[in-house]
């Protein structure tokens, strides 16, 4: 992976089974927590049905906006597997039998048994370059800043594994998590668009949830500027700390 100052992605999820919530997506925090990991800031997500057109006017939108665009489902043997050709139309060019993921197909299938609808695995847009896939063998692939995988999760996983390489990253985010317990809200939000504001360069969002029947609320800075965020970090757990003892003496 080569180093950049900046580097962004988004995700696009395709497929009917996911709108429709028979599928529930495993991708999507995956690859998020995936991308963060080797400094690639995920900036969108969108999901759109097996319609070609959709498919071709959304990833035309993201691939113009963002360093790369990660897509999950569609690469199957089925009718409804449309992703490759979407992308190619995309791309304005071609579509056909690729040898290279022909020949990665009978690694795992006997020449016998390679149907019609399996050789569509094998269909890959001019200029794509396969990704790798440990588990099944039927690749993925990234042409452009496009890069095309599976849906199924663990197919999926491989593939992301076989293209990281050839990612550009950028500089780590930092997250520091505090626990504001069971302080309301309300009672540091001021204070805390206060810390935000004198620190522009640290994303700070309070974040409540319901646990055994009782509200905790959690402060999430992020940055990756290690001094501002110590800055911030000082200054938010100062605020947390006050109010606390406000409260225990109240």
């Amino acid at each position: 992976m080569a180093e950049e100052a900046s580097v962004s992605a988004a995700i696009l999820v395709i497929g009917d089974e996911i709108l429709s919530g028979r599928t529930k997506d495993k991708n999507i925090g995956y690859i998020a927590d995936y991308l963060a990991q080797v400094g690639i800031d995920l900036r969108e997500v969108r999901i759109v049905p097996d319609v070609e057109d959709d498919i071709v006017a959304a990833l035309n939108a993201l691939r113009h906006r963002y360093t790369y665009v990660f897509t999950t489902g569609g690469i199957g043997p089925t009718h409804d597997d449309i992703t490759a050709d979407a992308v190619a139309k995309a791309f304005g060019v071609p579509i056909a039998e690729d040898s290279r993921a022909l020949a990665l197909l009978l690694e795992r299938i006997k020449p016998e048994d390679l149907n019609p609808a399996r050789r569509r695995m094998a269909r890959i847009p001019q200029g794509g370059e396969l990704v790798e896939n440990k588990i099944s063998k039927a690749p993925g692939f990234m042409i452009g800043n496009v890069i095309v995988m599976a849906g199924v999760p663990s197919i999926m996983q491989a593939m992301l594994d076989g293209v990281a390489p050839w990612l550009k990253t950028g500089a780590k985010m930092l997250v520091e998590t505090i626990e504001a317990g069971n302080i309301p809200e309300g009672l540091y939000a001021a204070d805390l668009s206060d810390i935000a504001e004198r620190h522009k360069g640290v994303s700070i969002g309070s974040y409540p949830a319901f646990v055994d029947g009782r509200f905790r609320n959690q402060i999430v800075l992020r940055s990756k500027d290690e001094a501002a965020l110590a800055a911030a970090i000082g200054e938010t757990r100062a605020l947390v700390d006050r109010l606390s003892r406000e409260r225990k003496t109240a």
